[in-house]
């Protein structure tokens, strides 16, 4: 998760993956990063190389604010259930992006926003079973939604803060539970 003042406002920065067969997280809003290599210290540092790979971003120079709570990622047919790692940076001044291949879009969008009640929205996902996850519309114009993984960093985010976001998944919390009691594979 990477934060900038940009025009007086914290922004922060999000991408849209590219879309590529296959992959479980195509089209998905993140954060820049991805996966620990075999040349890879720790995990922060694989944050900080995957982010100079996807988006040009440099981070060996920015503030190291923290390290938000780790999270279980869900299982994805022929993906191992992953653990994923986030850690906060502030950078001085917003550099221009140059996304790779695996980045479709890359921008920043201010924070303060991500808690407006227009922004609110649903994501449907069709697993096999519709559901409706949480979600934040982001970007200029509203056509990208934060939601999964990273809706929930952004949970852990503000909750690290005092400011979190409204308890959005209470009905989903109901949903999945009947799911269970009605002999459903929840």
């Amino acid at each position: 998760m990477v934060l900038c003042e940009i025009d007086a406002r914290l922004q922060v920065l999000f991408i849209e993956r590219a879309l590529h067969e296959g992959d479980p997280w195509s089209g998905h809003m993140a954060f820049p990063g991805g996966r620990v290599d075999a040349g890879d210290p720790d995990a922060c540092h694989a944050a900080e190389r995957e982010t100079l790979e996807e988006v040009g971003l440099d981070l060996r120079g920015a503030e190291r604010l923290g390290r938000l709570d780790d999270l279980q990622g869900r299982r994805v047919s022929g993906v191992p259930q992953l653990v994923i790692s986030s850690f906060v940076y502030r950078v001085e001044q917003a550099p221009a992006l140059a996304p790779n291949r695996e980045v479709r879009e890359a921008f920043w969008f201010p924070l303060a926003e991500l808690h407006a009640p227009e922004r609110f929205v649903p994501y449907r996902l069709d697993a096999g079973i519709e559901m409706d996850f949480p979600g934040i519309l982001v970007g200029r114009p509203q056509r990208h939604v934060v939601w999964g993984l990273t809706y929930r960093f952004l949970e852990v985010f503000f909750r690290a803060i005092e400011r979190p976001l409204p308890d959005r998944w209470g009905d989903l919390a109901d949903a999945i539970a009947e799911l269970r009691v009605s002999g459903g594979d929840g």
